[in-house]
């Protein structure tokens, strides 16, 4: 099933002016700077300001249109420059501005032809790494007998490769396990430990009866690609995680490693639970005391929202943070399906474009209806 929220962020480069927006500008721009010589006296020395347009197009515009830039400028150099051969300046200096717009125009489509490559190679690399996590993280929503879990992932990727939140469900003969979490970094190498977690996850919840056992193994696993990322020169990441068993009882166990408790929703009052907050995933030999098993209640007809910290440090052109309790509060009587779209759609208008809205992974658990 694809999933419902399109992606905002996508990586598409830089979107070239229209062909006649370009020859507007750059007729009224030559127009502007023979007007400025024709009144100063100087038009062949006022020249030298059309050079820069060549380089400006190289940062925006198509290769083609770069060419049709640089000829322009060219033409109108060379012209103006023979036009004017009797006010006095010597023919050396005509050459070598003559010489210098030819080779500034030159420079400037091959700095083009370079930034459309590099904008091409990033392109089919980020899209590569999204393919990758996109088959990683399975579509929402995910049914168990147990529960129905549903959200909304987003990843930022403006200036990163991909995002670093990660999420899985697994149906396990001892409930159904849910993972949510948070890869230090981002990035193909974030990719890397978040392949790492997931992996061992789906395999360890089927093996390990508790979720201490389970939580271990993932903590291994991030140290093993550590120690593989050390070989090859990478950094060291570690992964905040919320880790939880839903069975058919009115609790739920849960260890937190280092992430953002949940909230529960229920009968349009919203609780934290209060939980032991452990070290994240891999850092666990660093930690005064192993990991523990919290229990809180998830009575039928509630709604358990996990989130990663991309919604609670989403901050307004202000630097005010995102009120995620109070946003939450106006929205309870949104399905736990509408909620994480909802709550995303909302953070990113808080945030603007003059905000800071990072990676964000937004899950509603409910009970299975088929319970």
């Amino acid at each position: 099933m694809p999933q419902k929220h399109p992606k905002r962020f996508a990586f598409e480069g830089i979107e070239p002016p229209r062909n006649a927006e370009v020859v507007i500008g750059v007729a009224l721009v030559t127009l502007l700077v023979l007007i400025l010589g024709a009144l100063s006296e100087s038009p062949v020395w006022l020249l030298g300001l059309l050079v820069f347009l060549p380089a400006a197009a190289s940062a925006l515009c198509t290769v083609r249109q770069t060419k049709f830039v640089a000829a322009w400028i060219v033409l109108v150099v060379i012209v103006v420059v023979l036009l004017r051969h009797g006010d006095g300046r010597s023919w050396l200096d005509r050459s070598l501005m003559m010489l210098l717009t030819l080779a500034l125009g030159a420079a400037s489509v091959y700095a083009c032809h370079r930034r459309i490559r590099r904008e091409d190679a990033m392109l089919r690399l980020r899209s590569t790494a999204a393919a990758m996590q996109r088959h990683i993280l399975r579509p929402l929503p995910l049914l168990t007998d147990d529960v129905l879990v549903d959200g909304a992932y987003e990843p930022v990727q403006e200036d990163r490769l991909v995002g670093g939140d990660i999420y899985d469900v697994v149906e396990s003969p001892w409930g159904t396990r849910v993972l949510i979490g948070d890869v230090q970094g981002k990035g193909l190498p974030a990719v890397g430990a978040a392949f790492a977690v997931i992996g061992v996850f789906r395999e360890a919840a089927h093996r390990e009866p508790t979720l201490t056992g389970l939580v271990d193994a993932l903590d291994t696993s991030v140290v093993r690609h550590n120690s593989y990322a050390a070989q090859t020169g990478d950094d060291e990441r570690f992964v905040t995680a919320l880790i939880l068993n839903v069975d058919a009882h009115d609790e739920v166990q849960v260890i937190n490693c280092g992430h953002i408790a949940p909230h529960v929703l229920h009968n349009a009052t919203i609780s934290t639970p209060a939980l032991d907050s452990g070290v994240p995933l891999g850092l666990a030999e660093l930690a005064a005391e192993p990991a523990t098993v919290d229990w809180f209640t998830f009575p039928a007809g509630a709604t358990l929202l996990l989130t990663t910290d991309g919604l609670t440090e989403t901050r307004g052109a202000d630097g005010t943070f995102y009120p995620v309790t109070e946003r939450l509060t106006e929205r309870m009587s949104l399905s736990a399906t509408d909620l994480p779209h909802a709550l995303f759609d909302d953070a990113s208008a808080f945030a603007g474009e003059r905000g800071q809205h990072d990676d964000v992974a937004i899950l509603s658990v409910r009970r299975s209806p088929f319970r």
